[in-house]
């Protein structure tokens, strides 16, 4: 039914300017490089005033018929004889008349109008029967010339009489529906002009069109006696005729813009196609002219819908050529229109030969679809920016075409009362409204993402990880975009952006990040196409979810950084006072010292405090560096004590330790060797230390005395083993020696281990 043109800004490229097939690099530079959007100045902000003028025009030479026309402000209904019975009126005289059955309507020198049912109805539009149409308007046709008489005599079944002035309405008496629809289709039209105007190209054209002539037919919509007796003269005639030709025009513009401008080169045999369209609106064009009053409903009706079944197919084949969320989208929106269009097509077919109220339902229900469509229509340049109550006014206004629709069905297939067939079929709408309103605004415009809690722990789990390895943050972000969005392709480029971007009318997203390594500067662009695997659009609100997405992981990792710096510095300023202050002390106490053997030791102290201060400046410390300090200060150790060290070192490839963890092996070592000389009783300690893929293993073995541990009673020093291999995320586990000749601990820890900072 509908198409929808190429809605990309000025700055923006649509979506074949930025890809074609596969990424192209070239489309996403000249988005970035094209001057920003052009205010509406110049020409095209003077033919949108003159479009806007001449609608307000048209609204205005409309409303001042309706106001230098003749009303009877009244409420009617039909009995089931086919009289209008009165049932209220906001005029003192014809309110005391209420319960009276109308009979006839005279004036002075004018025929007389005998009653009928169908002066009570809006439009012969909806009206199946050829001759209950002319008898309509003709019927409107004399009432209009009795009211314009300025008095006329309403005659009652019951005898009574009742003489009535008929002025001119006047521009109070305007009803209001009428300044709404009006409004609304103002609004229509002026989305058509902006959107041609834009860029002006065929399918903006259509879509203009289309807007344009959707909104012509809604001002005659608005024009209709809402509730009284009484239409301008000329209006019946003039509705019945230009409603069909309008909305086959309409459909027309939709079905062949399908064949030529949802892609950049028109569809494979699109002349057929449009030839087939154009064909279509002849032949009805000849049956309305033979017709001399109108075409007949039933053909008008096949019309629209075969060129909506055009239009829907032509959408499919240009989906299933290039798969592309506007496509899809697009093909809801004409599924939607289609169906529903159909559906009331059969109700006002169902209602033929049924009560005259059940007909007024079946006529209110198809034009409430007139709103349904021209929300779609006014939802189609805004696809990747929705108006949430345009959306939930669209969603309204299709469930009360189905509502009403399905009532009159329910009437003619199940005998049920109008009452009762409305009452179900409005609970069966408001159950499908309240049940499935999110699954068919998604459906409708595309749009979803993951959860909250979902997306939260994906975010959570990218910053533990980009954390744990800087480097790797640009990819995990990638990957978590990707989990997001599931777009059918991504590329990064280095280029800058400023903020995230919605291109191509919703079809690729824009999404600064930051580079490869450590750095968080925003110096590379994330292109993603084609979100949901091409199943739905991007939406400004996607942008803004993945600039957060991006600002708040990177935020995270900045507070982080912030945090470790500032450790650094405050370990170096404790190593700094130590080795000034402490250091200073120690070596003037050696020089002091008379006994050689104390004077030994506190050298031996002296170069301990130099390894522990040198470690707590470092900010890193490779792991074959740290084996070999370690291997030097154990041997130092152990030689005082008189035992043997055996040092055993292997690993597969370099690892850099942070600060904690070189502090906590450091620790680690230090006390199961101090253990081993101070309880043991060995002769010899032997240490082992094997990086092998993700696990680092550290064993240290004696030859002493050897006992159950488990019957050992822990104190502070194997307390604190146990504590910082847990800080590592790693296992201890202490074993006796086969044999009773000593004790072996293991310590297994992972290559990198959680962060202290991310999981505090």
């Amino acid at each position: 039914m509908a198409t929808l043109p190429d809605h990309a800004g000025p700055g923006d490229p649509g979506p074949d300017a930025a890809f074609d097939g596969a990424f192209d690099a070239s489309g996403f530079e000249q988005s970035l490089n094209r001057h920003p959007p052009r205010r509406w100045a110049g020409w095209r902000l003077r033919l949108l005033v003159l479009a806007m003028l001449l609608g307000c025009g048209a609204v205005v030479l409309v409303a001042r018929a309706l106001a230098g026309s003749a009303h009877l402000p009244s409420s009617w209904q039909p009995t089931a004889g086919g009289l209008p019975t009165l049932l209220a009126s906001p005029h003192d005289p014809l309110r005391a008349m209420g319960g009276r059955t109308l009979a006839r309507i005279t004036a002075a020198g004018q025929p007389p109008l005998a009653a009928d049912e169908l002066l009570l109805r809006h439009t012969a539009r909806w009206l199946v029967d050829r001759e209950a149409r002319a008898r309509y308007v003709a019927l409107q046709e004399q009432l209009a010339a009795l009211l314009a008489q300025g008095e006329v005599e309403l005659h009652f079944t019951d005898g009574s009489r009742l003489v009535l002035a008929t002025p001119p309405r006047g521009w109070g008496g305007v009803p209001l529906p009428f300044w709404a629809i009006s409004a609304f289709a103002l609004l229509l039209h002026g989305v058509g002009a902006t959107v041609l105007l834009k860029r002006p190209n065929a399918g903006h054209v259509a879509f203009a069109v289309m807007t344009s002539c959707h909104a012509a037919s809604l001002l005659l919509i608005a024009a209709e006696p809402w509730r009284g007796l009484g239409q301008p003269a000329g209006l019946a005639a003039l509705d019945l005729g230009l409603r069909q030709a309008l909305e086959v025009v309409t459909a027309a513009a939709g079905a062949g813009a399908c064949a030529y401008a949802l892609q950049p080169r028109p569809l494979p045999h699109a002349r057929w196609l449009l030839g087939l369209t154009l064909g279509t609106a002849l032949l009805w064009s000849v049956a309305a002219a033979r017709s001399g009053l109108a075409a007949p409903w039933a053909l008008t009706q096949a019309a629209l819908l075969a060129l909506g079944v055009m239009a829907t197919a032509a959408i499919g084949w240009s989906n299933r050529l290039r798969p592309d969320p506007i496509a899809a989208t697009m093909q809801r929106f004409a599924l939607s229109a289609l169906a529903t269009l159909a559906v009331v097509t059969l109700a006002v077919a169902a209602a033929q030969g049924l009560p005259s109220a059940a007909a007024t339902v079946a006529s209110t229900g198809a034009e409430v679809w007139y709103l349904y469509f021209g929300s779609l229509l006014m939802l189609m340049p805004s696809l990747s920016r929705p108006r949430r109550v345009l959306r939930e006014f669209a969603l309204l206004a299709g469930i009360g075409t189905i509502t009403t629709s399905l009532g009159l069905v329910f009437v003619a297939l199940f005998s049920l009362g109008p009452l009762g067939s409305l009452v179900l079929a409005t609970v069966l709408a408001l159950g499908v409204y309240v049940g499935a309103r999110r699954w068919i605004l998604a459906r409708m415009v595309g749009a979803g993402v993951l959860s909250t809690e979902r997306t939260f722990e994906r975010l959570y789990r990218v910053a533990r990880e980009a954390h744990e390895h800087p480097g790797r943050t640009a990819p995990l972000l990638s990957q978590l975009l990707h989990d997001l969005f599931q777009p059918q392709e991504m590329l990064t480029l280095a280029r800058r952006l400023g903020a995230a971007r919605v291109v191509g009318a919703g079809s690729a997203l824009y999404v600064p990040l930051p580079g490869p390594g450590d750095r968080l500067d925003l110096d590379h662009v994330l292109v993603l196409r084609h979100a949901g695997q091409g199943q739905r659009l991007f939406t400004h609100e996607d942008a803004r979810l993945a600039e957060r997405v991006v600002e708040q992981v990177c935020r995270v990792l900045a507070h982080d950084r912030a945090v470790e710096q500032g450790r650094t510095e405050e370990r170096a300023r404790i190593a700094q006072d130590l080795h000034d202050d402490i250091g200073a002390r120690l070596l003037t106490l050696m020089y002091k010292a008379g006994d050689p053997e104390i004077e030994d030791y506190i050298r031996h102290t002296l170069q301990d405090l130099k390894t522990l201060t040198r470690g707590l400046a470092a900010s890193s410390h490779p792991l074959s560096h740290a084996a070999g300090e370690w291997k030097a200060d154990l041997a130092q150790r152990l030689g005082a004590a008189g035992l043997r060290l055996d040092w055993r070192f292997d690993a597969d490839r370099e690892l850099v330790l942070s600060v904690v963890q070189w502090s906590a092996l450091t620790r680690i070592l230090r006390e199961l060797v101090s253990n081993a000389i101070a309880h043991a009783d060995a002769e010899r300690v032997a240490v082992e230390l094997q990086l092998d893929g993700d696990a680092l293993t550290l064993v240290v073995a004696d030859d002493g005395r050897g006992s159950d541990p488990q019957a050992w009673s822990h104190g502070l020093g194997l307390g604190g083993v146990r504590k910082r291999v847990r800080g590592l995320g790693g296992s201890v586990h202490w074993a006796a020696q086969p044999g009773g000749t000593g004790i072996v601990c293991t310590v297994r820890l992972p290559a990198a281990p959680p962060n202290p900072g991310i999981n505090a």
